[in-house]
């Protein structure tokens, strides 16, 4: 040691660790309209992290034609019924493959030197646009500007100093969009290794290493009730990068199952039975647009975590959705479904989750995972008590990570302990976990030699997350003894 004559000093590691604070994402995979994109490009399979709505339009485009655009219903549910955020959005749809190409459509500039094309989805980077002979082609910003109109098709309007004759004709070619050229397939899509990218839903595994997010829910509304694509959703959140866990939710088809008595028997035949997954039926009204409840009840258990400090103890059921009906098909009061207490309870007897009108308005109806009644374990059964497992699981991945590859000596072994001990005990006084007795041992048990010569070492935890009260009884009883206050 070198000589040293004087006073100095050197720190230790604090011997507590503070927990990590997660900030789950939904993430949600489907088709934008990209062609209406700030740039009019879009993004497509990549991860695209909004927290406004003018975030995704700018990004993704927006349009009100929810059919061929699945995730400008989800924009919509999150950032403007919900107001909720972060929202992590994968477009699939590929303008180098779902697209058509039109060599020829005549159009006339009117009066107000405008002329409007018939189809939906230009891309307006494709258009050519020339005179009725083909002759002289025009340039855009010069002779000619692009815009969408409200109802979204491409406007070609003349400029003053256009070479164009006023009210001249023109023959437009051009690309555009086909969202229904896009496949199950697509959503689900894979990892290429000639290009090293990921789509579809595989992106979720790019989600922590690009955003330094965790998942907390993935949907895809519109694709979910296609039983390849709920059954790929549910194997990638059970293991995002190997490590994290997340919850996935689908919706039952109501087209092939219109009435609630049928949806047990289509949920098993088609196998929606993982404990990761919450299965929806129907769908949900709001004023002039239908919605998946797939997508209102990620949502709400978004808005409803944001009110509890971001974790995921409270059931999002029996919280008020932003609805005013549910449906099986459209708008029209046939396609209506007003389920009785007794109907809903039924589905939610079957791992189903739906929606009820009985005291306090519209609201979110149902506990219990999609592995229900199959599996009864607390721990899988009901919704937040899994979600919190999930949340805690993550949690401590994140927190303790730093002390991978860390010498295995008591000194590790006690400020593990003492750390989430001190955590869990904060969760309990603070109503998020139950009990007393929520505590993390290092047992000889669980931690053989042979293992910890290979470097292993393991942790017990034991918590109680809060149960639903989903059966609240009172007995009530005539008593005989208050007569006795007639005899003054």
């Amino acid at each position: 040691m070198t000589y040293f004559h004087g006073v100095r000093f050197s720190e230790i590691p604090t011997s507590v660790i503070p927990p990590v604070r997660l900030d789950s994402p939904a993430v949600v995979v489907g088709t934008a309209p990209i062609h209406m994109s700030k740039d009019g490009v879009g993004k497509t399979n990549s991860l695209v992290l909004c927290y406004t709505l003018q975030d995704a339009v700018n990004a993704l485009g927006y349009s009100s034609n929810w059919a061929d655009y699945t995730l400008c219903e989800a924009m919509y549910t999150f950032f403007q019924l919900y107001s909720v955020a972060p929202v992590v959005f994968i477009n699939v749809l590929d303008p180098a493959e779902h697209k058509e190409s039109v060599s020829s459509e005549s159009v006339s500039l009117d009066a107000d030197g405008k002329a409007v094309l018939a189809s939906e989805g230009i891309l307006a980077g494709t258009v050519v646009v020339k005179d009725a002979v083909d002759v002289a082609t025009y340039i855009e910003d010069l002779d000619y500007i692009l815009s969408f109109s409200d109802d979204e098709k491409l406007v070609i309007t003349r400029t003053p100093d256009s070479t164009i004759p006023v009210e001249g004709d023109l023959n437009v070619s051009y690309d555009k969009l086909m969202p229904s050229m896009v496949t199950a397939s697509d959503i689900v899509g894979g990892y290429n290794a000639t290009t090293g990218k990921y789509s579809g839903i595989e992106l979720i595994e790019q989600v922590y290493p690009s955003l330094r997010l965790i998942p907390g829910t993935l949907l895809a509304p519109g694709w979910s009730h296609f039983p390849e694509v709920a059954a790929i959703m549910g194997a990638k959140v059970d293991g995002i990068n190997g490590v994290f866990k997340a919850m996935t939710l689908a919706d039952v088809p109501v087209d092939s199952v219109a009435t609630y008595s049928e949806v047990p028997d289509w949920k098993n035949q088609n196998n929606y039975m993982q404990e990761n997954l919450i299965c929806c039926w129907p769908k949900v009204k709001l004023g002039s647009s239908v919605y998946h409840m797939s997508t209102h009840v990620a949502a709400l258990m978004m808005h409803t975590d944001g009110d509890h400090e971001g974790i995921p103890y409270v059931s999002p059921s029996n919280q008020g959705f932003q609805a005013d009906g549910l449906t099986i098909a459209g708008l029209n009061e046939s396609d209506e479904v007003n389920l009785t207490l007794s109907q809903a309870n039924y589905l939610n007897s079957q791992g189903v989750v739906t929606g009820l009108n009985f005291v306090g308005g519209w609201r979110c109806w149902g506990n219990r995972t999609a592995c229900y009644p199959a599996v009864t374990d607390t721990k899988d059964a009901f919704i937040p008590v899994k979600r919190m497992f999930f949340w805690k699981g993550n949690q401590l991945v994140l927190t303790y990570w730093q002390k991978v590859d860390a010498p295995t000596n008591i000194r590790l072994i006690q400020t593990i302990v003492d750390s989430e001990n001190i955590n869990l005990n904060g969760l309990a006084a603070r109503g998020i976990l139950v009990g007393e007795k929520n505590r993390v041992e290092f047992r000889s048990e669980d931690n053989p030699v042979t293992d910890l010569l290979d470097g292993i070492i393991r942790f017990r935890l034991f918590m109680t997350p809060p149960i639903p009260a989903r059966d609240i009884e009172w007995e009530l009883e005539f008593d005989v003894s208050n007569l006795e206050s007639l005899f003054v």
